[in-house]
């Protein structure tokens, strides 16, 4: 129902609004196609707010949706897709904004595609096809490099020659299969199996120039990517350009962004080795010649000690001290003889004076019976024994014709001439 307001008797704003909120509410559901052309997940909100674009006219509307509803979609939203979305349309008197609430989206076109190649992703993905762990290292200089890319193509002029002028050397097993359209997928698989049986082919280049989604579809055919990881070759995707993504570069060894990044790190760069070499002969070089001085100095060091300046001053100085100690051997020789002479001559007079022969020479006289006893008493003898006298140069043999005691206080000698006994 109309309002009837006049200059004199005006609406206020409230009235208005809620009236417009009564008149948008009776509107019912309906399916509107366009462009997300931006989503904004504020912290703690259960609503996300969105943008929805004409594809054509610079003509857009804003939406909300259950935050429950926008993240259980697979592949999530992104900017930019193409969906169709069932909403309601709603107006916030307090603001004075209308928006659609939205109720289901469904990705189309271009953004249904993405949505398939997201869940071919996730699957493949679950299988370990993308694992980082099964990714082979690129041989350092390979024998032979295999390319699969279009014939006379831009791309192949870019791997060969940007190859080539980092490794003249370089040597390549090319094989040409069709880079888009129905037959791209079976013929790179074919160019693919050929040279991983080739003996020779060490890594394995499949290059295209970029191109639209639809163009690079067939690079995220599920068959040519299994063909991919079964390969005992490692391979580099250059499909595409740095925005590009498709499955083929998940599932090779190593992504390139461009036919030329392809072929950089295929080959080493000759320059750049051959500036390695020289620095690290220069470097083995000086740690040579460090080394050797090193060493000569020690050597000149040792040299220059008088050992070996001279090496007859230690014979001349040993000689010497061999002198001297052979002289104080001399000298300490001669006095222990000298004193072992003094105690010889010592102990020889001393036998001397207790050598009964010694006493013989002073005029004494052992006298002995006819069996050698030694006559110490006048009972051991008889008169008219025969006895034997037995003086210092010599034995006297006599008879006895007289004994006589000596009185034990009597003090007359025994005269020294008395030969008889």
């Amino acid at each position: 129902m109309a309002l009837e307001t006049s200059a004199a008797a005006p609406a206020p704003v409230r009235q208005i609004a809620t009236a417009i909120a009564g008149w948008v509410d009776r509107l019912g559901a309906i399916w509107v196609e366009g462009q997300l052309a931006q989503i904004n997940r504020r912290p703690g909100m259960a609503t996300v707010f969105m943008t929805l674009r004409d594809t054509v006219a610079d003509v857009s509307v804003p939406l909300t949706a259950p935050r429950t509803l926008v993240d259980s979609l697979n592949p999530p939203l992104v900017e930019g897709a193409s969906v169709v979305v069932h909403a309601k349309p709603s107006y916030y008197a307090n603001r004075g904004s209308m928006s659609l609430q939205v109720r289901e989206i469904r990705m189309v076109g271009l953004g249904e595609l993405l949505a398939q190649l997201e869940r071919r992703r996730q699957l493949l993905a679950a299988e370990g096809l993308f694992d980082p762990a099964r990714k082979r290292r690129l041989p350092f200089l390979p024998a032979r490099v295999g390319l699969v890319t279009a014939p006379n193509s831009a791309a192949e002029r870019d791997v060969l020659e940007n190859a080539r002028r980092r490794w003249p050397a370089v040597d390549f097993e090319v094989a040409h299969a069709t880079m888009q359209g129905t037959r791209c997928a079976g013929e790179v698989m074919e160019a693919l199996e050929r040279l991983d049986r080739h003996p020779e082919v060490d890594v394995v280049v499949v290059a295209r120039g970029g191109g639209s989604v639809e163009d690079l579809l067939p690079f995220s055919d599920e068959a040519l990517v299994r063909t991919v990881h079964r390969m005992t070759t490692p391979v580099v995707s250059a499909i595409g350009h740095e925005q590009d993504s498709p499955l083929l570069d998940l599932v090779a060894d190593v992504r390139a962004s461009t036919p030329t990044d392809a072929a950089k790190l295929v080959v080493p760069d000759v320059v750049e080795e051959m500036g390695g070499v020289a620095r690290t002969r220069d470097r083995l070089r000086s740690l040579v010649a460090a080394h050797v001085a090193r060493e000569q100095a020690g050597l000149d060091a040792l040299r220059s000690r008088p050992s070996l300046a001279d090496p007859r001053t230690l014979v001349d100085a040993r000689g010497d001290e061999l002198v001297l100690l052979r002289e104080r051997a001399r000298r300490s020789l001669s006095h222990r003889l000298d004193r072992a002479a003094d105690e010889i001559d010592h102990q020889r007079a001393r036998a001397r004076a207790l050598s009964p022969l010694a006493t013989l020479r002073r005029g004494y006289a052992v006298l002995q019976d006819v069996d050698g006893h030694v006559v110490t008493s006048v009972d051991d003898l008889a008169p008219g024994a025969d006895v034997s006298v037995r003086v210092a140069d010599g034995r006297v043999h006599a008879t006895t014709t007289r004994l006589e005691p000596l009185l034990e206080s009597s003090t007359t000698p025994i005269p020294e001439d008395d030969t008889d006994g």
